[in-house]
């Protein structure tokens, strides 16, 4: 952390920042409402909290989760949307292959677009993309995320 850091994100005696203590806590109510939900409606909720978090961004970040979850709904039905650390989230069978980060949210210069460990993107090369910096999603852009979460959720 530089000297510019605020206090926001200078860490405690424990070792957790504030906002690692929020994103902490959004973390603890999604598993606490996941707990009390039916079986049911799980995925629709799930769905409806992911939606409602997107509506909530900043207004550049809305428009960049909103062109993201319509790709990866479109492209990878199979992945279900989830709230992960408070952020829209893309889910086989309960573990996250993908998502996205807020870069106002995280106070950072721009969004983030990652893959965990559960996507299929590994290659013999030994090195492979894993998270993406997000400015806009042009044509162009849209089409290395289609093919990239097709490739993950495969």
């Amino acid at each position: 952390m530089g000297a510019s850091s605020d206090a926001k994100n200078k860490t405690s005696r424990d070792g957790f920042s504030e906002d690692e203590r929020a994103a902490m806590k959004e973390r603890s109510a999604e598993l606490k409402k996941e707990a009390t939900r039916g079986r049911g409606n799980k995925a629709a909720a799930e769905e409806l909290d992911v939606l409602s978090k997107i509506a909530e961004m900043e207004p550049s970040d809305r428009a960049l989760a909103e062109r993201i979850h319509a790709i990866v709904t479109t492209n990878a039905p199979d992945l279900s949307p989830k709230l992960w650390y408070g952020q829209p989230a893309y889910a086989r069978k309960g573990k996250v292959v993908c998502f996205f980060r807020s870069g106002h949210g995280d106070k950072e210069p721009y969004s983030t677009f990652s893959f965990t460990a559960e996507a299929n993107l590994a290659d013999a090369s030994g090195l492979w993309p894993t998270s993406f910096a997000v400015t806009e999603v042009s044509n162009e852009v849209a089409k290395t995320i289609t093919t990239l979460v097709k490739k993950a959720a495969s």
